[in-house]
Parts: structure tokens; sequence; C-alpha cells
């Protein structure tokens, strides 16, 4: 039985409800996404590799954010059409697994989109050109990429100091280039401070952290295996060595009951008393963490000047923080329960730290807890940066976050390819071949996925202001001639008569990253290529949605 309220004279508009936005077929859907993504990908590509621009963003909070790390980029953006949405979705999820190649996703995903502007005029269907994506998006995973990491030699130990250096410069270069000869050791010992002693290479991430002090330069930078708390101690005694850790989650202060009471005084002696009393009850707790061999206190919250009179007179240092997070993490570095109590600790409880000291950096004071190399109790490590405005130092720490995921994906999988548009421009011409080989419609969507590889030598060339028609040019005759490796030489900028082209490229990507890379892109790509119809509710709270 038809429902009284669905007119079928009004069609879709009688269906839903009034304010819906609908838009079908190839003009109305299928272009309108493929804009939408080109159009990302128009803006991150600019900043792609070791020459690429950065951007400004504002954000809606009015913070200002001067960067080149295309997930950033995106992330800051605010992205409200749904079809550019998921380009978004691919680059952070490269950045979470790889860390790097985040760029490489939404230029490659946005360039496979603009060609088949000319598939669809060509009169090919949008399932053709899927079929055609995914056919050359298989063959180059499965037979065409992997025999390029066999060119270079991987990376062997993932405990060798030289070896992690080797993997995360490039990652840095692209992010941060002169600064990678500064960053890369700094990442290495970092990693290498946090990794596991005895089977496979590994280590997580959040293990590596990093402290930011404005001001000095990046050569002043330097790592501490342990933790950093940004801010002085609380007590006049500023040093401990060898010293037991006590974790406080509370504040060290006279506890208030949450019944409300009422205390009567009749003298003066009655208010003397009381006031003993406490100090009494306080003392006790101070000398019940004494007693236990404690010589650190850290509280998570506010120190009372009785607490702190009492933790002086027994010689122990006290340091407060504030955040529930870096008290987390300081757990982590000296093995210590956050308690939620006060009182004396059981030795289960108690963290142990080599070494606790103050000291001034970049005239603000700072409490390092060091432990000595090989320390068991030590699983955390902290890169101290420094640098002389706010924007370069977040900048900094970005490159050092892709830097340390990409070790961490090199730990797992050490297999190298080509960089520096290699292994891009070497696959174009083996899916151009391949597309030579398929006789049904699908092969111009081949021939298509082929040429949208060559956006990374590019744009390469022209972010690194070289003539890039004469260098693609000179890179496909060379990889023609079985030159394999040949990359783009970013450093031929200016110099007369030169090539543009590095006939043996020192510029390693992680096969990992790269893969990864290309699997996210084409699946974003032919996600969107699959959408014929967008159907958009009316916006809540009566705003009207557009795209």
């Amino acid at each position: 039985m038809t429902s009284m309220a669905y007119n079928q004279a009004a069609g879709l508009g009688g269906m839903l409800k009034k304010g819906h936005k609908s838009m079908q077929g190839l003009q109305g859907a299928t272009l309108r996404n493929v804009e939408a993504c080109h159009e990302i990908s128009t803006i991150t590509r600019t900043s792609l590799g070791p020459n690429g621009m950065n951007k400004l963003v504002v954000n809606h909070l009015g913070r200002i954010i001067v960067t080149s790390d295309c997930a950033t980029i995106v992330k800051e953006l605010e992205i409200e059409h749904p079809a550019a949405k998921m380009l978004q979705l691919a680059a952070e999820a490269q950045d979470f697994e790889c860390g790097d190649g985040t760029n490489l996703v939404v230029s490659f995903a946005g360039e496979l989109l603009s060609q088949t502007e000319d598939l669809f005029r060509m009169g090919l269907h949008p399932s053709d050109v899927v079929a055609g994506f995914t056919k050359a998006g298989d063959k180059l995973m499965e037979d065409f990429l992997p025999p390029l990491a066999e060119l270079i030699t991987p990376m062997a130990d993932g405990r060798v100091k030289e070896e992690l250096e080797r993997v995360v410069k490039p990652v840095l270069a692209a992010k941060q280039l002169g600064s990678e000869d500064v960053l890369a050791p700094l990442v290495a010992e970092a990693c290498l401070g946090t990794m596991s002693s005895s089977g496979k290479p590994s280590f997580s991430a959040e293990s590596v952290r990093v402290a930011k002090i404005l001001g000095g330069d990046i050569s002043q930078s330097h790592v501490v295996n342990g933790f950093v708390a940004l801010r002085g101690l609380e007590t006049t005694l500023t040093t401990a060595k060898d010293a037991k850790v006590v974790v406080f989650g509370c504040g060290i202060e006279a506890s208030a009951t949450e019944a409300k009471g009422t205390v009567l005084m009749k003298n003066a002696d009655d208010l003397k008393n009381y006031n003993k009393t406490e100090e009494k009850k306080m003392e006790e707790i101070i000398k019940g963490v004494a007693d236990s061999g404690v010589k650190v206190l850290v509280a998570g919250g506010s120190v009372s000047e009785m607490a702190l009179h009492f933790i002086e007179r027994y010689g122990m240092v006290c340091l407060r923080i504030g955040s529930k997070w870096e008290l987390r993490r300081l757990c982590v570095a000296t093995g210590a329960t956050a308690l939620v109590r006060l009182g004396a600790p059981t030795p289960d409880e108690m963290g142990h730290c080599d070494h606790v000291y103050q000291k001034e950096v970049g005239g603000r004071p700072i409490t390092v807890f060091a432990q000595a190399e090989g320390s068991k109790a030590s699983k955390l490590s902290t890169i101290v940066l420094r640098a002389s405005t706010s924007s370069v130092l977040a900048d900094l720490e970005r490159a050092i976050d892709d830097g340390v995921h990409a070790a961490r994906a090199a730990c797992k999988n050490g297999k190298l390819v080509p960089g520096a548009g290699a292994t891009e421009i070497e696959l174009s011409l083996k899916i151009g071949a391949f597309a030579d080989t398929c006789p049904g419609l699908d092969q111009y969507a081949i021939r298509a996925f082929g040429k949208a590889l060559e956006v990374v030598p590019r744009t390469l060339a022209e972010n690194a202001g070289l003539d890039q028609g004469k260098v693609l040019t000179a890179l496909v005759a060379a990889h023609a001639n079985g030159k394999t490796c040949a990359g783009v030489d970013i450093d031929a900028m200016g110099i007369d008569g030169a090539s543009g082209i590095c006939d043996e490229t020192k510029v390693y990507d992680l096969y990992q990253s790269k893969a990864s890379a290309f699997r996210l892109a084409i699946d974003a790509a032919v996600t969107v290529l699959r959408v014929d119809q967008i159907i958009m509710s009316k916006a809540a709270g009566g705003g009207g949605g557009g795209m």
C-alpha cells in the first residue's frame, strides 16, 4: 500500500525531507567529485619534496600554522566536501602508519582523478575506468614494485645507528632540507634508546617525545635518555642521584573532606592544638615517604607550604606536574606507579632514576630525569629541540615525528626503493608497456594510470626550479636505457648544461611506505569514481549545507 505522505508525481523531492540536495550522473556527481579532489591535490602538490613550499594556514581558532607537511595541511583546512574528505582520511592513515608519503597519496590520487576527465570525454564509462585502475594497481603492487626493492641494499640491522640514519635522512630532508644532518642522528639515538634489547628490533613511536624550548638554534638540540619536564623543581635541593621516585596523582596537601563540618574553638589553645594536629599528620606522611628510601617526589597537583617545609627538612626533591599525560610519561620513564593516596609507597609502586637534576636552557628552568645507558627502567627518550621561533619549532617537531614513524616502519620491513622520482618513472614505463598488451577498453585507463605516476618527478623538478619538460624527457630516456635508479637531481638548479637528473640517486624511500601510499591513493581514487549520486540532507540548525 502506498503511503499517503508520498507524492509519486513529485519524484525524489517528494520522498525526501524538505531542504535536501541531490546531484547525480557524470556531470552532477562524478565530475564534481573529481574537481574537488583535483583542487586539494593542487594545494598540496607544491609542498612535495625537499624544495616544497610552505603553506600558511589560519584555523578557526586563529592559530597560525606554517608547514609543508601534507597531513597537517589537509587536517587544518577543515575540508567539507565528502569526496575530498576521502583523500584527507587516506593521508591521515598514511601519516599514522608510515609517517612519510602523505603528499604522494594526495598528489597521486588527485592526478589519477584528473586523468579521468579526458577518459570520460572519450566516451569511457566510470566502470571501465575503475576496472582499468584496479587492474593497473594490482599489477603495480604484485609484479612491478617488488623487483625495485632488490636494487637497493635493505637496512641490515635496526640496532645500528648508521643504518637507522640512512633510512631517516631522506624523510627528514623532504620536510627540513639542510637540517637532516643534525636531526637524523638525534632521531636515530632517541629510537635506539627505547628499542627492545632482545628479539627483533622494535619500539613504540609514543616512546620518543619532543621537548620544545624557544631560543638558540637547531644545532643545540640534544637527546635525553629519560624524561624532561619543562619547569623547575619546587625545592631548594635541585639534584638527586640513584634516586627512588614516588609519583602522586594528587596534590601533596591536607585533603578537604567531602562532607561539610563545623569545628567549634573556645580559646586560643584549641586553635594551637588544631594546627599542631594538621602539622603532625603532614609530617607523618612525609616522614613515612622519606623512611621508605624515596629521594624524589612528583605531585600531580598543588604542593602546600607545610608539605614543602617537611620535604625540605627530610632532604628530598619535589616536582609539580599539572598535566596527567606528562605524569603518565614520567611513570613510563621511571617505572613508577601514580598513587592516588598520600603515604609511603610500597617497593612495587616506586620508580627509579639514575640522575634527577634541574638546569637552565634558554633562560628557562627544566627538570631532567636521566637514565644511564642500558637502564632497564627507561622506556622513554626525549629530544630537547631548540629553534628561534615557535612555528619553526612546531614544523621541526612534525619532521621528527615523521622520522620516528619511518624508523619504526623500517624496523618491521627494512626494504628500500630508489627515491627522487626514480621508482615512479620506472613504474610509469612498465604500466605503459602493460597497457599495450591489454585488448579491452580498460587499456586507456591503464595508460592514464601510468601517465599519472609522472606527477612525482614532474613536481619535484618544478618545485626545484628546473625545466620540468626537459627533466622528464631526460629521465624517461635514462630509464629506457636501463638506468633504473636515475632520479631528479634537485641540486642541478642554476647550473648551466645540467640535465637535472642523477644516474644513480642517493635518495632512498621505504618500500613499505611507498607501497602503502600507492595502495591508499588507488583505493581513494576508485572509491570516488564509484560514486554516481550525492544526496545531502538539510544541515542541522537551519544552516544551508553546501559543497
